[in-house]
Order: C-alpha cells, then sequence, then structure tokens
C-alpha cells in the first residue's frame, strides 16, 4: 500500500528534481574537464519539463505532442552535436543524455514513478562514473570480452531452443542441463574477474579465496606452482589454497540452494562447520608482507564455450552413472563413486546427484561429504608434490579437515 498518492504536482516536482541531477552532473563534468557539453544544471530541467508538459498534452488528447516533442528534442541535439564536431569536439553523450531526460519526465507523469527515476539514476550513474567505466574496461582483455559475447550470444539462442522434456529412462532435461552449465559458468566468472581486477592489489590470500570461487582445485595447484618457483612464499600459498579450499563449501552451499533446496536441512550446518573449519586451519600462516605477483595465472576463464560444454558433458555422464550405480548397486556404489570423483572437480558430480528420491536423500547427503573428503585429501597431495619443503604442514592442516569430515557422516 502506498504511503501517499502521487498526485499531478508531485509528478511535476518529481520530473523537475530528475532533470536537476543529470544537469548538475553535466555541470561539474563542465567545469572539471573544461569541456563543450550541451546544457547543464538549468538546461536539464527545463528538458524534462518539457517531457512532462508534452505528456500532460497528450495526457488531455493532444495525442501527438509527444512525438512532436520528441523530434524536436532530436532535432535540437542533432544541431548540437554538429556545431560541437565542427568545433573540434567528439561525442554524443551530452545530446542521447538530453533526450532520455525528456523521456524521463514524460514518464515521470504517464508511468509509475520508479520507472523516471530507475532511468534518472541510471542515466546520471552512467555519465559520472566514465573514467572508472574506462578503467575497467582498459583491464579486460579482448579475449576475455570474447568469451564473455559468445556465451552470452549462445545461452541466449541455445537456451530458448531446447525442449524441456525429459528423455531416456535417465530423465535428462536439455533444458536444466544448460540451466545448470549456466549457473556454475555464471558463479565461476564471477570469481574470475574479481581475480583479474584485484589480484595484482592484494594478498595472494585473498586471491585464493576469490580463486576458490572459480575452482579451489585449480588455485591449489596454481598457488603451489608459485610456492615451487619462489620457496619463501610457501606458508602463504599454503594460506590461499586452505582458504581456496574453504570457499568449496561456500560455493556448494550455494548451488544446492539454488538447484534443490530440500537438501539443506542435511547439509547447511556441516558445510557451515567444515567452512569455519578451513578458514581457523589457515590461521598463522601469514608469512610477513608480500612481494612480486599475486595474481593467479592458471584459472582459465569458465565463461569460454569450451569449458562450459566440457562441463556439461561431465554432469550429463555423472547423472547416468550415479543412477546406473544406485540401481545395480545401491548406497554402497554411490558412496563409493562420490571417493573417486573427488581427486577431480567436485561440482559436477555434486549436481548430478541433487534429483534423488526421498529413499536417498540421506545417501546422497554422505556422497557429497565424501566426495569433498576426496577433494580434500586429493588437494593436499597436490600442494604437496609441487611445495616440499611445506609438505610437513601440508598434511598436518588438510589432514585434521579431511578427518573431520567422518563424524558428519554419522550424524544426521
Amino acid at each position: 500500500m502506498n504511503i501517499f498518492e502521487w498526485t499531478t504536482e508531485l509528478r511535476l516536482a518529481l520530473a523537475l528534481a530528475l532533470g536537476f541531477l543529470v544537469g548538475l552532473e553535466r555541470e561539474s563534468t563542465k567545469l572539471e574537464r573544461s569541456s563543450v557539453i550541451f546544457g547543464g544544471v538549468r538546461t536539464y530541467p527545463i528538458i524534462s519539463l518539457f517531457g512532462f508538459g508534452c505528456a500532460w498534452l497528450h495526457h488531455a488528447g493532444v495525442a501527438f505532442m509527444l512525438p512532436v516533442g520528441l523530434s524536436v528534442m532530436g532535432v535540437l541535439a542533432g544541431i548540437a552535436y554538429v556545431t560541437k564536431t565542427r568545433a573540434g569536439h567528439h561525442g554524443f553523450t551530452s545530446e542521447t543524455s538530453a533526450l532520455l531526460t525528456f523521456i524521463v519526465g514524460a514518464l515521470a507523469l504517464l508511468a509509475d514513478v520508479w520507472i523516471a527515476m530507475a532511468l534518472a539514476v541510471v542515466n546520471t550513474v552512467l555519465l559520472s562514473e566514465k573514467t572508472e567505466l574506462e578503467t575497467y574496461v582498459e583491464r579486460f582483455n579482448k579475449a576475455e570480452f570474447l568469451a564473455v559475447v559468445k556465451f552470452i550470444l549462445v545461452t541466449v539462442i541455445i537456451l530458448p531452443v531446447l525442449p524441456n522434456q525429459d528423455y531416456t529412462q535417465f530423465h535428462l532435461n536439455p533444458t536444466h542441463i544448460w540451466q545448470v552449465v549456466i549457473l556454475v559458468s555464471s558463479i565461476g566468472f564471477v570469481g574470475y574477474l574479481l581475480e583479474k581486477l584485484f589480484g595484482d592489489k592484494v594478498g595472494l590470500w585473498l586471491s585464493g579465496i576469490v580463486g576458490g570461487i572459480v575452482s579451489s582445485t585449480a588455485t591449489t595447484v596454481a598457488v603451489g606452482r608459485i610456492a615451487n618457483k619462489n620457496p619463501a612464499r610457501a606458508a602463504t600459498a599454503l594460506q590461499a589454497s586452505l582458504l581456496a579450499s574453504s570457499m568449496m563449501y561456500v560455493r556448494i552451499l550455494v548451488l544446492v540452494l539454488i538447484i534443490n533446496s530440500a537438501f539443506l536441512p542435511a547439509l547447511w550446518w556441516k558445510l557451515t562447520l567444515l567452512f569455519i573449519v578451513g578458514v581457523v586451519l589457515s590461521f598463522r600462516l601469514h608469512a610477513g608482507k608480500e612481494s612480486g605477483d599475486t595474481t593467479i595465472p592458471d584459472l582459465h576463464n569458465p565463461f569460454e564455450i569450451r569449458p562450459s560444454v566440457v562441463f556439461a558433458v561431465m554432469f550429463v555422464v555423472l547423472m547416468i552413472a550415479t543412477k546406473l550405480i544406485a540401481q545395480r548397486l545401491g548406497s554402497a556404489g554411490l558412496l563409493a563413486l562420490s571417493a573417486v570423483v573427488g581427486v577431480t572437480d567436485i561440482d559436477p558430480f555434486i549436481l548430478s546427484v541433487l534429483h534423488p528420491t526421498e529413499t536417498m536423500v540421506r545417501f546422497v547427503a554422505m556422497a557429497v561429504i565424501i566426495a569433498m573428503m576426496s577433494n580434500t585429501i586429493a588437494k593436499a597431495v597436490y600442494f604437496a608434490m609441487l611445495v616440499p619443503g611445506a609438505r610437513k604442514e601440508t598434511f598436518i592442516r588438510f589432514g585434521i579437515w579431511a578427518t573431520l569430515h567422518l563424524p558428519l557422516l554419522v550424524v544426521r
């Protein structure tokens, strides 16, 4: 229920305020850069009021006023652009912003007020954050940009046309499978971007946390190679590996929440406890101030098409394998498979077993814990092989962590 009614008078005041917001940003930019900019703190409020007036006339029955008003604004913006170009200045941002401000003024009367406010605020943010946005673009190399574009295009094209129905006795649904791929790739890509943006500004330990969002196994191998080349960083690399492995539990918990929240009662407190244990085990390993690059170099871009397709294939294969093993060997076979898949990436396996019957929920929860325990042991072996000088400390900390999985297998 609205606290008050948005009357015509209030909407007029809103149109004026939103125009003033954009005009204030343009005026401050003009003063800072001493550049030629279309309009300022007076022009944009007037443009917004012009749009509001045209909308009011449209509402009163003079329907042609809105298109005429927008056309007039387009002509004025075009004249301003041509004049500015002849003076040696380029860019159509201010002129486009003026057209949008006209629309904001009209929408302040004709539509829900949140639409006009959202457009004006986003417009102001995009105008004011030009330098920051250009900085992000410079850090975003061409290969990564093309990877994002390809993935978005393929997702937008493929997902709507995939059949949303089950096939074969294994109930393989192409739409659901591709949705899982998009979900996992998106979560991984967030971590990848954070690592690319902040990896060279933060310590290796924080890069480990961010890398764990992508893949804790890949991060462990990557920081192990860093420590292998620079033994003085072994302690910090081990800390990064432990923190990356801790993020595995958070990542899986998020996936369980999204894919099948029915498992939360059986898993949420166990995964939370194991996450806390991993963080605690990483304490007292930081070895002073770091030197050198802290970006983890071996993390692949999970938004590429090929890794996504490989994940989809692994997901389907493991889904079929888990159902066959559950049918022929029962829960014991499923638990044995979970121990084996832990030596690699466990995400496809865990996601493949999150659709069981009610009688299998307990065993699937056990399989998830076993897979994580197996993966924890595997990462300890990988890191110890790469960093012999930290082998004892690695096995002690990862060993304690892996052992603490065992009591969770019998506790409901």
